[in-house]
């Protein structure tokens, strides 16, 4: 890898280690047998989902970052990868949809967030689908979109770090009800325009595949 092939798969690490280092933190909680507070009773009395959300997010993000440089779709490494990738994925989208069900609401979410949950984590795992039905038709551009697409929505908690600090910064106070949706929202959706940007570039703007040489026969 150049160091330029470098820059996209830091750039989305280092959008993922917010929740992945939360995350982190929430296994090492739940290993410890913690106190039990509002905060993390639900997780404590059912931890098997959101462990499973946890572990599939960390080796998603972290992976899955790395199928974004050239040079190694060119070979077995994005194959293997990707065999790991989409179990890793589907587990996330679905631990997320099973949380929206099974948990109680947190004090600062309401039904609509919880709608929210169950909408993009049912589109991620769709995504995912589709990207793998179009691999097994041998489309490799569709498979690269939705591929793309389900990425994207799972570094919405990333994002969503980022659309909560303004109005921490201006309040003091951690939004609740419908601000806190839309501020959730938000972080999903700012991820699928920036994915539709990056697929949808100019032609110019992509780094070009070598031309290959055409072969002059033997005299």
């Amino acid at each position: 890898m150049t160091m330029r092939e470098w820059r996209l798969p830091t750039a989305l690490i280092l959008l993922g280690l917010i929740p992945i280092i939360a995350g982190l933190g929430r296994l090492g909680e739940l290993g410890t047998g913690p106190e039990v507070t509002p905060a993390n009773a639900r997780f404590v009395a059912d931890p098997l989902p959101v462990v499973l959300h946890i572990v599939g997010a960390v080796v998603y993000t972290i992976l899955g970052a790395f199928q974004f440089v050239p040079s190694l779709r060119r070979r077995r490494w994005h194959r293997l990868v990707g065999r790991v990738l989409v179990p890793c994925g589907l587990t996330v989208a679905l631990s997320g949809v099973w949380m929206a069900f099974a948990y109680d609401l947190p004090a600062h979410d309401n039904d609509v967030l919880a709608a929210m949950r169950l909408l993009f984590g049912s589109a991620m795992a769709a995504s995912i689908l589709l990207g793998l039905a179009a691999v097994l038709r041998r489309d490799f551009a569709r498979h690269r979109a939705w591929m793309v697409r389900g990425y994207a929505i799972a570094l919405g908690a990333g994002t969503q770090a980022f659309t909560h600090a303004p109005y921490f910064a201006a309040t003091g106070e951690q939004p609740d009800g419908n601000v806190r949706a839309g501020l959730v929202v938000a972080g999903w959706l700012i991820n699928l325009a920036v994915a539709e940007w990056y697929l949808r570039r100019p032609a110019g703007t992509r780094r070009a595949r070598p031309a290959r040489q055409p072969r002059t026969a033997a005299r």
